[in-house]
């Protein structure tokens, strides 16, 4: 019996000694052939200072058949680069001896993590490959930005307690809630970019005055911090812009996308200018019982409505296009423009006169109803429709001039917000349709084109 587990285990020990003889990595042989790479160079998003990227990949691909162990992979800066990798799911600068099947592939993956203060505005860096079939190498290529951040916490409440002024050399990184303060100002200038994490906001206090100044090619920026061309197309990246009772907002060359409502007015005086908002889960601007000017305001993408007025107020909208293709959630509307006396304040109904002007505007979907009214019985809701092209069905009665374009597609150039373009086309019905004396009191256009003379309906001439 004895005898038998000796034999027994002397078995077993040589079968485990077989099998370890047999491991992998002798098995591997040196490449004799170049390897193939997915990317040859990687462009990640343009970050910040103190913050990292998102995590990218590219795979090298073994087409050799038979099993190989390339001799080095490493970032060509080393230990003082600003990128990191992992490779084969291990994090580092620099790896030796990696195995990769026959006809098999492997991940690199990629991401960026800037120091503060970190010098350069373009981060470049290689990942070098090096076998005995050659020298190959992936390029990575980011921009690197300076940033300012502001930062609610517990211990922090985030309110920018006096006047403030913002400047395009610094991006402005938002976490939570940011506040002005009762009664202060805030001066944006001319190509300053505010990022917003995940379900952050600015919120301007009451008799606060928000200015935003920005100009063609130098726009002032509002999105999520998430800077993948990808999420220009997504909403809900962060909340919006809020402003209280008594404050006012004067914006001139703004972008605002991305967000849940871009902007909401609460018994605002707003003067809006040459802006474009897109891409929102709700509203592109919510106004309640606000006074509004608007000019060459672009507008599309929201999910229920680009421009929405609750509890009234006065609005004056001319050489403005609303346009909204919002294709995200058919349960949502999709409206260009939605206006009613009414404004449930969350424990009871409140109303309001309305003021509305439209003049020389273009407001158009493709649903049926481009504009929805709800007025209340009793209340004041006095409206005017003056040489613009609208959308709306038959089921719709809308006092409108005979100089308006009803239910005619604008032909807009591009209205898919990825590469969003909404100049009409030449054989657009609104070409040369606007009217000369209201065009005069808005002689630009938003890309700053004269329209004195054959005015074209909407912000582009």
């Amino acid at each position: 019996m004895n005898k038998f587990k000796l034999i027994l285990a002397f078995g077993f020990w040589t079968l485990l000694t077989a099998i370890s003889c047999n491991r992998d990595d002798i098995n591997f042989e040196s490449p004799s052939q170049l390897l193939r790479f997915s990317e040859d160079t990687l462009f990640l998003d343009t970050v910040y200072n103190q913050v990292r990227s998102e995590t990218y990949a590219v795979k090298i691909y073994n087409n050799e058949d038979k099993d190989i162990l390339i001799p080095k992979i490493s970032l060509e800066n080393g230990a003082g680069s600003l990128y990191r990798i992992n490779v084969d799911g291990k994090p580092g600068t620099d790896f030796s001896n990696i195995p990769l099947r026959k006809k098999d592939s492997l991940y690199i993956f990629v991401e960026i993590a800037p120091i503060a203060n970190a010098p350069e505005a373009i981060a470049e860096d290689r990942i070098n490959v090096q076998t005995p079939a050659g020298s190959q190498h992936v390029t990575l290529f980011s921009v690197v930005q300076d940033a300012e951040f502001y930062i609610e916490s517990k211990t922090n409440p985030n309110i920018l307690t006096s006047n403030t002024n913002w400047t395009n050399n610094k991006a402005k990184i938002i976490f939570g809630d940011l506040t002005l303060a009762d009664g202060t100002t805030l001066n944006i200038q001319k190509g300053t970019k505010i990022y917003f994490h995940k379900n952050s906001g600015l919120k301007i206090s009451k008799n606060a005055k928000l200015n935003i100044n920005g100009d063609l090619g130098e726009e002032v920026i509002f999105r999520g911090d998430r800077n993948d061309t990808r999420y220009d197309t997504i909403p809900k990246n962060w909340q919006g812009i809020s402003m209280e009772t008594n404050s006012i907002l004067n914006m001139n060359y703004a972008k605002v996308f991305g967000g849940t409502i871009g902007l909401e007015l609460n018994q605002t005086t707003a003067t809006i200018e040459n802006s474009i908002f897109h891409t929102h889960q709700e509203f592109g601007i919510m106004a309640i019982n606000s006074n509004v000017t608007a000019k060459n305001l672009v507008m599309n993408n929201c999910g229920n409505a680009d421009f929405v007025i609750f509890k009234g107020g006065t609005y004056n909208i001319t050489h403005s296009t609303l346009a909204n293709y919002w294709n995200l959630n058919s349960a949502l509307p999709g409206l260009g423009l939605y206006a009613t006396n009414e404004y449930d304040n969350g424990t009871s109904i409140e109303q309001g006169a309305l003021t509305l002007n439209i003049k020389n505007s273009i407001i158009y979907t493709d649903n049926d109803n481009a504009v929805l009214f709800k007025p209340t019985s009793g209340q004041t809701f006095n409206y005017s429709f003056q040489n613009s092209l609208l959308k709306y069905g038959s089921t719709a009665t809308y006092n409108v001039d005979a100089a308006s374009i009803k239910n005619q597609d604008p032909k807009f150039q591009n209205y898919f917000t990825h590469k969003m373009n909404l100049r009409v086309k030449d054989d657009s019905p609104a070409k040369g349709k606007g009217n000369i004396t209201v065009a005069a009191t808005t002689p630009l256009d938003i890309v700053k084109i004269s329209r004195t003379a054959s005015p074209t309906i909407g912000a582009y001439q």
